[in-house]
């Protein structure tokens, strides 16, 4: 080397700082590049983004290789440095050289090259691994030996490797992600993702609607006022009972109550042609049209309170089925919910809904509100925006009662998770009404 010209030497390391800027860039690119987008870019034939994920696959042999390779070209560039420093300077030059290189080496061989690389992970990446890839067949036994050299202390040192370990994301992971997406995901559809997540914490006991709540026809009516009812409901499924919801006979489909009362003849054609009271015939009729009605009730589907809506939506879906009532670990009926509740828990209201949560909550002119006491706690956190505890109770009556471990007065008040409530309405056994004053929160 004492015989090569002091100009190609300047050359050569020249080149070495580039190869060492190579190897920087590549292994920081290589780390900080987006698993994700690589991944889809490799299914739809990427060339470049299918070198890098065969390189990825074995993190730990193209580590070994730049590392192998920036080593050796910094090491040897040291060297051609202190060459040149002493034919230029004599043995001050090795001070030199060395203060010189490091600072070289430093910003153009470092610094610059693994921050352009983290900033635009894929334009240093894809290049780089058409030459790596080349390069790591050629000196694999090398780069497979160093790894061996390193599992050994690493087992030695108490340190276990898996390699079976994946790159997966959690649940919350997953969100931060959706969130953090900015304009490449529409707010709306980040909602709806989102809300896809949180089915595996929420219960069909959460979105229910309560068993006092539930619309049905009571088959001891009167018949006419059965029809009535049929006229005028909003539902398409109307579960029928016998006194209360606890007797169930079982769930009315509005298409087969049509066609069960267009099947049947009206009270006078019946009493046409008969000696019988005109009375006792209706009655008669009645009694009829009430068995023919039983007769057509489908069964219900009943399901544990403590479901998840993921499974219960993976449920509605196997069985074909829209409604199901919610049983506790008694098999007493504790509510109501359909594959519609479900769905708005994705995608948010789309219907109009005659007990909306809205008109649950009141405001009031001095900035409180009058909240009703059987108003889902669920529902007033997503529509009014509070940090309410939805850990136990559902309903702003258990809320209070849970507190206070007791049936309030009016008049009462409290603060339950940094907002003040006073009780307006209320009776022996329940909680009718309560102001809130969101204003004077306090954090808890």
């Amino acid at each position: 080397m004492s015989e090569i010209p002091t100009e190609i030497l300047a050359g050569i390391l020249f080149l070495l700082v580039l190869i060492s800027a190579f190897f920087s860039g590549s292994e920081t690119s290589m780390m900080a590049i987006n698993r994700y987008r690589l991944r889809h870019l490799s299914r739809i034939g990427h060339r470049g983004a299918r070198s890098v994920s065969a390189l990825l696959e074995h993190p730990e042999r193209l580590i070994g290789l730049i590392l192998l390779g920036n080593n050796f070209v910094n090491i040897l560039a040291s060297a051609i440095a202190t060459l040149i420093g002493l034919r230029l300077f004599g043995n001050t030059g090795i001070a030199i050289a060395t203060g010189a290189l490091t600072f070289v080496i430093l910003i153009f061989a470092e610094v610059t090259p693994k921050t352009i690389a983290a900033l635009s992970p894929e334009r240093f990446a894809y290049p780089a691994a058409f030459i790596l890839t080349p390069l790591l067949r050629l000196l694999y036994p090398l780069v497979r030996l160093i790894n061996w050299i390193t599992r050994l202390i690493l087992r030695l040192a108490g340190v276990k490797i898996d390699p079976s370990q994946a790159d997966h994301l959690s649940r919350e992971e997953l969100r931060t992600v959706v969130k953090e997406a900015g304009g490449l995901i529409p707010k709306k559809h980040q909602a709806m993702l989102t809300s896809i997540l949180d089915l595996e914490e929420v219960t069909v006991e959460d979105i229910m609607v309560p068993r006092n709540e539930i619309v049905g026809i009571d088959i001891e009516n009167d018949w006419n006022e059965i029809l009535t009812q049929l006229s005028f409901t909003q539902h398409t499924r109307l579960p029928v009972f016998r006194d209360n919801t606890e007797h169930l006979l079982g769930i009315l489909h509005m298409r087969d109550a049509l066609h069960l009362h267009t099947s049947k003849s009206t009270p006078s054609e019946v009493s046409k042609g008969h000696h019988e009271p005109a009375i006792e015939v209706i009655e008669q009729y009645k009694n009829d049209e009430k068995s023919d009605l039983i007769n057509v009730l489908r069964s219900p589907l009943f399901i544990p309170e403590r479901t998840t809506l993921n499974n219960q939506l993976l449920q509605f879906q196997k069985l074909k089925r829209r409604m199901g009532l919610v049983v506790d670990e008694y098999g007493d009926i504790q509510g109501l919910v359909t594959l519609e509740d479900l769905l708005e828990e994705i995608v948010g209201e789309f219907t109009t809904d005659i007990s909306d949560t809205i008109s649950e909550v009141h405001p009031q002119d001095d900035g409180s509100f009058l909240v009703d006491g059987g108003a889902n706690l669920r529902e007033i956190e997503k529509s009014m925006g509070w940090d309410l505890p939805l850990d136990g109770p559902k309903t702003m009556n258990g809320l209070i009662l849970e507190h206070l471990e007791n049936i309030p007065e009016s008049g009462i008040s409290m603060m339950i998770n940094g907002y003040p409530i006073e009780v307006v309405g209320a009776s022996e056994s329940v909680v009718h009404s309560v102001l809130i004053f969101p204003l004077l929160r306090k954090k808890p």
